[in-house]
């Protein structure tokens, strides 16, 4: 906009501010929509990125200039549209969304530039003398593309001060070129692997919607061992051939070793990974490639979906209702389905695959607002494993012991034919509580309202929710007492010392976060599971999902009531979702696979179900239930925590919130109370649930709700949108 002649364009940047500023540009500084800049704010200067025309409302004398424009390619119109719906859907600044987008202020930059060096126009002219160190680089050359001295000297087999000499008599010329790393490039026209009918079928479904370069939205929905991989796969191959990129969602837990492998072993080359394991250079490099093409297929955790891709023609979230896509801290959103939102502003289709979609997928499928392919058996004719709930009322344990003895039966016939066990309990560390037997007190984190977690192999108790950590002590120091402290219940550490007393010549490890501290490691762990160099597996989540063990084919869920407790809307799902996946992990071989449940419930319904293989009975009760509470996905929820170092303080704050409460048909709010984690990293912590029908826009009711609270400076409110935890 012009304001007395003067261009403005507004500015957002990546903090979390509520709008965009306007700033003046400079006579002859050339600013398009999209395109990075610095600009000064306050007393430094910050990156931001061009959002539009000015407003026209700072007055003349109050704008500031436009610092620089980057040399980065602009962000596209579709990206900006993303951060807009993102911010709007969530009621986060849109700033704190922008951030998300700018994961590399690095890649911002002007290129590194670098010398290759290539053949001088007479260097094959006249030189009878040369060495023969100096004839294999001009070798080297004659027939190839210039190089880096560090490339051109191995390749020739010299010191790279021959190559400089060289350069410095006139053999070879040294030429600038900017530093942008090679990306292998995946190709689509391989051949895959056969596929079933269903398979094939499903392939071609999918084919056909990349093909119409228009969005859709599918829920490829198959049995573990089903092939739902090799099917997206297909989808992939059309999108490649199509020139477009792809991006490919998966749990931070599940994106391992076997999955790439998998990849490339289809495609002749590695997918670009992007996960918080990259270094910098590496995030640099890899955003740089995706902004301008050079990428075509990424695979990523949540944070992916905010990456600059210049031509998104296919999404794919694989364990699509995994918990781990929503995001708790910051802006909290779930990238399942944010993924629909951002494929449907690039008019492409994203694909939704698992074996246990969330219920909000399926209802989408019932609503018609989503397509479903289903693969119900197992690729190859394999069986499912079959599963039996252990009921531990009849058949408990020995005292001071967690395995039942049908169980303890079952893990010796596995080994004695030479099969695998995996021991699965959902809770990491020795014991859950450890307690004072003398006073009855227990240890506790003193920043959050937990326990602290017995790790017995580090010697160490540690918080899980704020990292806080303090060495083992002999004394009570709530009563003195020596030696009196008790471990209560198990964790994996305790599972896997029990295993060992069981089965002292079997070769046990440990598949947690604790134990294998990053990717390289998790990765080594399963390649030594693969190779039968392990018996018995004992794991937590990490163990459960996106694994393909061939000689494994007893699985044990230890304490399969685990998820079951407290007031957690998805308790049953998450639950039934959990086991299902990892009896899922028995048997995918050759070999039948067996799951054993061990349950003080055996006739809770998720156990039911799950004994009977019927997921549909177990999903049909389940959206009975929500549709008669209203609850999602037939209802809309909101949470809102308010927090602060001082509970007065805080409760203050939550009372004024409660005196401006909506009070309309459809809508009610529960609170203000106590968070079940009441204590945060030393904040205190209430909540507030607004809950409506389904036909209700949360968003405007919130923000005129909440738009005339005053909050002090110590006071956060974070606003959760379509909550995951209630804690």
């Amino acid at each position: 906009m012009e304001n007395g002649n003067l261009r403005t364009v507004r500015v957002l940047l990546p903090l979390p501010l509520a709008d965009a500023y306007d700033y003046s540009v400079p006579e002859g500084l050339e600013v398009a929509a999209g395109a990075f800049v610095i600009v000064p704010l306050g007393k430094r200067e910050t990156i931001g990125v061009v959002w539009g025309e000015g407003t026209g409302d700072v007055p003349r004398e109050k704008l500031r200039h436009v610092a620089d424009i980057l040399p980065a390619l602009p962000m596209t119109d579709a990206l900006r549209r993303f951060v807009e719906w993102v911010a709007a859907y969530t009621l986060a600044p849109p700033g704190a969304v922008l951030r998300m987008t700018m994961s590399s202020l690095s890649a911002l930059e002007a290129a590194r530039k670098e010398t290759i060096y290539r053949l001088a126009p007479t260097a094959l002219e006249g030189e009878p003398k040369l060495t023969a160190a100096r004839r294999r680089v001009l070798e080297a050359l004659k027939d190839g593309p210039a190089m880096p001295a560090a490339e051109l000297a191995h390749l020739a087999g010299v010191g790279t001060s021959v190559v400089k000499t060289m350069a410095a008599a006139g053999l070879l010329e040294g030429v600038a070129r900017e530093m942008r790393r090679a990306f292998p490039q995946p190709d689509g026209r391989r051949d895959g692997p056969a596929l079933s009918d269903a398979q094939r079928r499903a392939a071609e479904a999918l084919i056909a919607r990349v093909k119409a370069h228009r969005f859709s939205a599918t829920l490829l929905d198959g049995v573990p061992g089903a092939g739902k991989t090799e099917v997206y796969f297909e989808a992939i191959a059309a999108a490649l051939g199509a020139g477009r990129q792809v991006l490919v969602l998966l749990p931070e837990i599940a994106l391992t070793a076997q999955w790439l492998r998998r990849f490339e072993d289809r495609f002749g080359a590695a997918p670009a990974s992007w996960h918080s394991d990259l270094t910098s250079l590496e995030r640099r490099e890899t955003w740089r490639g995706i902004a301008d093409g050079r990428v075509k297929v990424v695979v990523g955790a949540r944070s992916a979906l905010f990456l600059p891709f210049a031509k998104l023609g296919l999404i794919v979230v694989d364990e699509e209702h995994d918990g781990s896509f929503k995001q708790e801290e910051g802006v909290t959103y779930n990238a399942r389905d944010m993924a629909v939102v951002r494929a449907r502003l690039v008019s492409a289709p994203v694909v939704l695959a698992s074996a246990t979609p969330s219920l909000e997928s399926i209802a989408n499928v019932t609503a018609g607002r989503y397509e479903a392919l289903h693969l119900p058996a197992r690729h190859g004719g394999q069986q499912l494993a079959s599963l039996s709930a252990v009921d531990l009322r009849k058949t408990p344990p020995a005292r001071g012991r967690w395995l039942s003895p049908p169980v303890v039966e079952a893990m010796r016939q596995t080994r004695e034919a030479g099969e695998q066990v995996l021991l699965f309990l959902n809770r990491r560390g020795y014991a859950p509580i450890t307690l004072c037997r003398a006073c009855g007190h227990g240890l506790e984190c003193p920043h959050c309202s937990a326990w602290l977690v017995e790790h017995r192999f580090r010697r160490t108790l540690v918080c899980h929710h704020c990292g806080y950590n303090e060495p083992p002590s002999a004394a009570c120091k709530h009563c003195g007492a020596v030696d009196q402290f008790v471990a209560c219940g198990p964790g994996v550490e305790r599972i896997a010392e029990e295993a060992h007393a069981l089965f002292a010549d079997a070769r046990l490890e440990l598949f947690t976060s604790d134990t294998l501290i990053n990717r390289h490691e998790a990765t080594a762990a399963v390649e030594r599971m693969i190779a039968g160099e392990i018996d018995i597996l004992i794991g937590t989540q990490m163990a459960a999902k996106g694994h393909h063990f061939p000689n494994l084919t007893l699985v044990v869920v230890v304490d399969a009531d685990l998820g079951l407790n407290g007031g957690d809307l998805r308790a049953a799902e998450r639950t039934f979702q959990l086991l299902y996946q990892v009896a899922g992990r028995a048997g995918r071989q050759d070999r039948p696979g067996r799951a054993l449940v061990q349950t003080h419930m055996p006739e809770h319904p998720v156990m039911q179900a799950l004994v009977a293989n019927d997921r549909d009975r177990f999903v049909a009760a389940e959206l009975a239930d929500r549709a008669a509470a209203g609850m999602p996905p037939y209802g809309r929820l909101a949470s809102l925590i308010v927090s602060g170092p001082d509970a007065s303080v805080v409760d203050n704050v939550c009372a004024a919130i409660a005196r401006r409460a909506p009070h309309r048909a459809g809508v009610s709010v529960l609170g203000p109370s106590v968070a079940p984690l009441a204590l945060l990293r030393g904040r205190h912590r209430r909540r507030f649930l607004l809950k409506t029908g389904r036909d209700v826009a949360v968003q405007p009711l919130l923000r005129a709700w909440l738009s005339e609270i005053g909050l002090p400076g110590s006071v956060r409110l974070q606003i959760d949108v379509d909550p995951y935890s209630f804690l």
